[in-house]
């Protein structure tokens, strides 16, 4: 059975049943096939950090990474991101207290918050920008 072919088209979990099914009477060909899964799972997240560390070495070396975080900031700043945040890690530090508050504590505590707090638009903007760039740099 071509397992690579299957995962592709089902997905982890629909995978693993169909091994199941497939291999009921057979427990070796189940760790096989379970071996095989996760090794492409993980050669697949090993191909997505080596991709993730090229692209981000090319945004560097142009300087668009640079422009692509003062957007970012702008944005941010525009739509009123920052001021929420702000508010947040007030009420934070009046609930724990000063003295009872590292500052890793409170990064820990906002992060999530911060994170959902990013309007759509901005994330598309920001995604659209990065494509473009990606484009242009397969063009040259």
């Amino acid at each position: 059975m071509d397992y690579s072919r299957v995962q592709f088209m089902l997905g982890r979990s629909a995978m693993f049943c169909l091994l199941k099914q497939a291999c009921s009477t057979n427990r070796s060909e189940i760790a096989d096939a379970i071996f095989y899964v996760n090794y492409s799972l993980q050669e697949r997240k090993l191909k997505d950090a080596q991709m993730r560390a090229t692209i981000n070495q090319k945004l560097v070396e142009t300087g668009e990474r640079e422009r692509l975080k003062e957007l970012l900031r702008a944005r941010l700043i525009e739509c009123g991101w920052r001021d929420q945040l702000k508010a947040y890690c007030k009420e934070i530090v009046q609930q724990k207290g000063l003295e009872h508050i590292t500052v890793d504590d409170l990064v820990s505590e906002i992060t999530p918050r911060g994170r959902s707090l990013v309007p759509d638009e901005v994330k598309k903007e920001l995604l659209q920008r990065i494509r473009t760039f990606l484009a242009q740099q397969s063009n040259m």
